[in-house]
C-alpha cells in the first residue's frame, strides 16, 4: 500500500486490500489528503468482517471521551473540568484504542502519577490519592454512561479497579468566641458586603459563591431560595427577620453584593483564625453544620439544608450531636465494676 505523487501532479493511491497475492486497487486523486482518506477507507473494508460478527471498534479512549462529553458531560458543572483530566491521562498513557483500554493499563498509569513520573504541570510534580481516585471515578462513570446511550457494548473495563482508602479531612468549625471575633473584623473591613455574606453562610449553610453571588429575586419573604446549585437542585432555607432586614428589598434579577473573597481572608487573618488547607470559606458551612447538630438538630432535615444528595456526606457532621455514641459511657465494662 503506498500513496505516490505523480508527474502530471496527481496524487495516487495504489492499495492491496488482501495482501500482495490480491487484487490492486488504483486510483487518482487531485490531493494527497483524498489518496491517503482513499487508502485508510480500503483497509477499514478489508479489515472489517461482518460475517465473523461485530465491525471492529477502532475508535481511540479520547474519541470516547468526546462522544461522552457530547452526549453528557456538557450538561455538568464540571464537565470541562473531566474532560480535560481524562483527556491528559489518555495521552499519558499513549491514547490506546478503546478495545486495548483494561485495568493493568489504568493501574500502571495511576502508579506512575502518584510517583511524580507524569507531572501535568512544571509546578505539579506528584498528586494525591484522591486526585487519581477522581480520575478513576471520571472513566468509570464516561463507560457507565456510554453504556446507557448503547454506545459501549462490551463490560466497564474499570468496574472491578478499588479506589485507594484515603483519611477524612479535618472538617474545622469556628467557636462561638471566633464567630463573635470574625464578625467584628468583618464589620470593620472596607467591603461593606462582607459581613452580610458571612452572617448568610453562617445562618443557612451555604457555600461562598452562592451567598456571595445572590441575587435580589431569590430573597422571599423569610427565605433565601438557593438556585444553580452544586446538586443542580434549588433548596430554600428560611432566615430570621433580623437577618432578612439586612438584605436588599429589591426585587430585581440582579447581584446583590460585589466579591470580597480577599476581604474575607484579610478579616479571618486579623482575628487570628486559621483554618485547615483549602477550607477558608468553606469553615462557615462546617460551622453552621456542627453548630447545627451539637444544639439537638436532625440529620435528614441538615442534609435537606445544605442540599447533598448523599447522605453519607452529611453524617460527617452526626458525631457533634449531643447524645453520639453516648451508650459507651453507660455500656462499657468499667461501669460493671465496683471500685
Amino acid at each position: 500500500m503506498a500513496v505516490n505523487k505523480l508527474s502530471n501532479g496527481k496524487w495516487q493511491a495504489q492499495v492491496f486490500p488482501n495482501g500482495r497475492d490480491g487484487r490492486r486497487v488504483r486510483r487518482q486523486f487531485a490531493t494527497k489528503g483524498e489518496a491517503l482518506a482513499f487508502e485508510r477507507h480500503l483497509k477499514e473494508q478489508a479489515q472489517d468482517k461482518p460475517w465473523l460478527g461485530e465491525k471492529i471498534d477502532r475508535r481511540r479512549v479520547t474519541d470516547l471521551v468526546e462522544t461522552w462529553f457530547n452526549a453528557h458531560g456538557v450538561t455538568l458543572s464540571d464537565g470541562v473540568k473531566r474532560k480535560g483530566a481524562m483527556e491528559f491521562a489518555c495521552l499519558a498513557m499513549g491514547n490506546p484504542l478503546a478495545t486495548e483500554f483494561n485495568a493493568k493499563l489504568f493501574a500502571t498509569y495511576r502508579e506512575q502519577r502518584l510517583s511524580g513520573k507524569i507531572p501535568r504541570s512544571d509546578r505539579v510534580k506528584s498528586v494525591t490519592p484522591r486526585t487519581v481516585n477522581l480520575e478513576l471515578a471520571y472513566f468509570r462513570a464516561m463507560f457507565n454512561e456510554l453504556k446507557r446511550l448503547d454506545d459501549w457494548i462490551a463490560p466497564n473495563p474499570l468496574e472491578n479497579v478499588r479506589e485507594f482508602k484515603i483519611s477524612e479531612s479535618e472538617m474545622a468549625y469556628l467557636t462561638l468566641e471566633e464567630i463573635k471575633s470574625l464578625l467584628a473584623e468583618c464589620e470593620n473591613s472596607r467591603s461593606k458586603d462582607l459581613a452580610t455574606i458571612v452572617k448568610i453562610c453562617l445562618a443557612t449553610g451555604a457555600r461562598w459563591s452562592e451567598a456571595e453571588g445572590l441575587k435580589g429575586n431569590q430573597i422571599r419573604t423569610g427565605q433565601i431560595i438557593y438556585v444553580k446549585t452544586k446538586s443542580k437542585k434549588n433548596r430554600a432555607v428560611p432566615i430570621t427577620e433580623k437577618l432578612q432586614a439586612e438584605l436588599s428589598s429589591s426585587r430585581k434579577a440582579q447581584l446583590l453584593f460585589k466579591p470580597c473573597y480577599s476581604a474575607f481572608r484579610k478579616a479571618m487573618q486579623r482575628a487570628g483564625i486559621e483554618t485547615p488547607a483549602g477550607q477558608l470559606t468553606h469553615i462557615l458551612r462546617h460551622t453552621f453544620a456542627s453548630h447545627f447538630m451539637m444544639n439537638g438538630g436532625n440529620i435528614l432535615v441538615l442534609q435537606r439544608i445544605l442540599g447533598h444528595t448523599d447522605i453519607k456526606v452529611t453524617m460527617r457532621y452526626a458525631h457533634f450531636a449531643p447524645d453520639h455514641l453516648s451508650e459507651a459511657m453507660l455500656l462499657n465494662p468499667l461501669q460493671s465494676l465496683t471500685i
